[in-house]
């Protein structure tokens, strides 16, 4: 694959709002509208080891020129 070809992405993460026990407290449903209206596309969960996620990763191509 030429040089030019090659497709680089820009990583996003986003927290869902928790609670006091650490576990998600409400749906973010709106937030990730948002992200995937500008552009980004969901690739993982990172979650903590005790359970509950701890954030949701997300990716999209950068746009030649623009900066990472």
């Amino acid at each position: 694959m030429a040089e030019s070809e090659v497709t680089c992405w820009e990583y996003e993460t986003f927290r869902p709002p928790r609670d006091e026990t650490q576990k998600e407290a409400e749906d973010p449903k709106a937030e990730l509208n948002q992200l995937g209206a500008e552009g980004w596309e969901f690739v993982e969960t990172i979650a903590y080891e005790g359970g509950g996620t701890k954030y949701l990763v997300f990716k999209r191509p950068v746009q030649s020129g623009e900066p990472v």
